[in-house]
């Protein structure tokens, strides 16, 4: 159920967008981004692709690519919930709601469901201490998050399908 699949349509968007561009040179980020919000990730074929059209070496995309961690190189779901261990939340216990969150969907931070409805992700910081420990969903965040708190939330994204 992947709804970001690698269409020709994608590929011609990102070509037109790479090739509106002023400066090409020092574009790589831009185009990455840009990339990522077409197909959803950095699968090696879209890499190649930015290269050849950039002109440069594709050692250098990927480079790029695994050094940022904004960039995933696998297929996300359609909510990322990302759970923050800076220290103040995970003194307030975002380690079990790690656990917590890996138990239910049956998958490691890092890792997708099968239906591709949710990714667990690990953030260092989210700036938001006073609200540890701290869990955001598609870059929205909630506090004071709990393991008891854990089931209602992915209750309430579940049903969001329809």
């Amino acid at each position: 159920m992947c709804t970001n699949k690698l269409t020709s349509e994608k590929f011609q968007d990102l070509a037109k967008f790479i090739d509106d561009l002023e400066d090409k040179q020092g574009a790589l980020i831009e185009v990455l981004h840009k990339a990522q919000g077409l197909f959803g990730y950095l699968p090696e074929e879209v890499q190649i692709f930015v290269a050849d059209k950039l002109n440069i070496n594709v050692s250098k995309v990927c480079g790029v690519v695994s050094f940022y961690s904004y960039f995933n190189t696998k297929p996300r779901g359609k909510y990322v919930l990302s759970i923050c261990m800076g220290t103040a939340c995970f003194v307030k216990g975002a380690g079990d709601v790690l656990k917590e969150f890996e138990k239910q969907l049956n998958i490691k931070a890092g890792e997708t469901t099968e239906d591709s409805k949710f990714t667990i992700d690990v953030l260092r910081c989210v700036g938001a201490c006073g609200l540890a420990p701290v869990v955001t969903v598609n870059n929205k965040v909630y506090g004071h998050f709990t393991v008891d708190m854990v089931s209602k939330l992915l209750k309430e994204y579940s049903e969001l399908e329809g």
